[in-house]
């Protein structure tokens, strides 16, 4: 058995590994001659007070231990195997995918948008000329919404499955080892579409398949069980397991699904604004005025507030980061922050959102499921039309915001197609605004200079889940009332990233599996 120690050491000492060893030698009482092998296991930065200091965690195996050597990847041959269906290719999907490949089942993947490839250049066109494909965008297409935003690897989902094995997954096609280790592991979003690509091929070369440019179009369910998906509108193909992990942003799903009678229900998301600093101006405060030591990495923060009864909360906090457009349609306007694996863009971007149940909205209908997804849809339109109906956003000061005036002009930005001056008060939901606005000056408050006429605000972030949920047993993973339908992931509404996300893929094909064994 490993022996595990906890050290705290300076920034510029977390890269001396003789003096880390030195350290952890003498914490854990032990010799060099009585060790055979030691790693780092877990690292975070402690910025609570100063000086800021790496915590690692250190594990050692001794003399005559062994160090397990599992391989993180056993795939099969599934040429041949029981197909099954899964619908997006986005991390539930390609885990799902992936654990058929081990589990002997040979996966069919639907992807209604393109490859990472092809995606770049409809990518091009909504950042330079305003157009949106619907099919193909930062929200869909091989690798989901992860693959253009961000890739950061954090999750809470602790107890949902094995998170190591997510991410020696990503280690295995290409991820660098540091996200084993990190508290808050990050791959990058230049970096994710090669890992992407490799996941595909490997679930090509041991027989399964990808197809791009497929949407599922209608779904056949007979005796409350699926027996066939319709895809683009022609082919009826036949399967008795369809695994639905289409994101949180794959809104035909939820009325197809709707139309079928099979049961939706409205499920709380939160709604609000992404806000741009100065990456200089968060290292600061957050390292204590030690923002430029060239040993930390680029600060990021996280925030909460309860407003007038709801949550106020950061989300998906990008240091050195970037705001991208993320709009599904071409009279909508959504936001969406990811940095590249380096960090090293001059701005640090957060989405600043609020928590919100159905019953909170001011068009909530007892027992209709598309309440959130109408008010998201109207919030979106609104700021598409406040900006000129292009792909520019609306934008304020953050201190013009909380006083209720047009900025006169702006700092420069990072959102390529462009911002549009109004006041975020007459365009966002009254709701929302004010509780946006309160949350501003507590966090002004928690965070000193965080406050600041320098930041700016582009409307909205309004996509951090799904606004519908698609019920299933906990048991089986299916659907509650359709047979052999797995509801996976965020689109589903149980999944908050890409990890708990790819887990949840893992999760809905082990059942699956354990189906096939108990039937022969």
């Amino acid at each position: 058995m490993s022996t595990l120690v906890q050290i705290n050491v300076l920034p510029h000492q977390a890269e001396d590994d003789d003096y880390i060893a030195e350290v952890a030698f003498k914490k854990a009482r032990l010799r060099a001659d009585d060790v055979r092998e030691w790693d780092i296991r877990k690292r975070s930065i402690d910025a609570r007070k100063s000086p800021v200091k790496v915590s690692l965690q250190i594990e050692f195996w001794k003399n005559g231990e062994e160090r397990p050597q599992i391989p993180p990847f056993v795939p099969q041959d599934v040429s041949n195997a029981k197909e099954i269906a899964i619908i997006g290719a986005g991390p539930a999907g390609l885990y799902a995918a992936l654990r058929a490949v081990e589990g002997g089942l040979k996966p069919i993947v639907f992807e209604r948008g393109k490859d990472v490839r092809a995606r770049r250049r409809d990518l091009a066109a909504i950042n330079k000329e305003n157009i949106v494909n619907p099919d193909s965008n930062y929200c869909f297409g091989e690798g989901g919404a992860g693959t253009y935003s961000d890739g950061k690897l954090y999750t809470r989902s602790k107890k949902r499955g094995n998170v190591l094995k997510a991410l020696e997954w990503f280690v295995h096609f290409g991820a660098v080892e540091d996200i084993l280790v990190d508290a808050h592991p990050h791959i990058g979003t230049n970096k994710l579409p090669k890992i992407i690509t490799a996941m595909r091929e490997a679930i090509i070369q041991y027989g399964g398949e990808v197809r791009f440019d497929t949407k599922l179009t209608d779904l056949k369910i007979e005796d409350s069980a699926i027996t066939a998906i319709q895809v683009n509108d022609t082919d009826w193909l036949d399967f008795d397991n369809v695994i639905l992990a289409t994101g949180h942003s794959a809104r035909d799903i939820f009325y197809l699904l709707h139309k079928r009678n099979i049961k939706i229900e409205a499920k709380p998301f939160a709604i609000g604004v992404r806000i741009e600093h100065q990456q200089e101006l968060i290292d600061d405060i957050q390292y204590h005025l030690d923002g430029d030591n060239p040993y930390l990495p680029p600060a990021s923060y996280s925030l909460v507030q309860q407003v007038d009864g709801l949550g106020v909360y950061s989300f998906c906090m990008c240091p050195g980061g970037i705001i991208a457009p993320c709009a599904t349609d071409q009279e909508e306007i959504v936001t969406n922050g990811w940095s590249p694996s380096k960090r090293d863009n001059p701005y640090a971007n957060s989405g600043i959102v609020v928590s919100v149940t159905p019953e909170d909205l001011p068009n909530y209908k007892e027992g209709d499921p598309f309440v959130c997804l109408d008010f998201q849809k109207s919030v979106e339109r609104a700021c598409w039309e406040a900006a000129g109906k292009t792909q520019a956003a609306p934008a304020q000061r953050m201190r013009d915001f909380i006083d209720g005036c047009v900025s006169k002009d702006f700092p420069k930005t990072s959102y390529q197609p462009g911002i549009v001056s109004v006041d975020l008060n007459k365009v966002l939901p009254d709701m929302i605004a004010k509780r946006l606005k309160k949350a501003f000056l507590g966090f002004g408050r928690k965070m000193q200079g965080y406050l600041t006429n320098d930041a700016v605000i582009h409307a909205p972030e309004s996509r951090t889940s799904s606004p519908v949920s698609i019920p299933r047993d906990w048991e089986t993973l299916e659907h509650v009332e359709i047979k052999g339908l797995y509801p996976c992931g965020e689109g589903a509404g149980y999944a908050g990233g890409i990890i708990s996300a790819a887990i949840d893929g893992i999760n809905c094909v082990d059942k699956i599996v354990a189906k096939q064994e108990a039937q022969q």
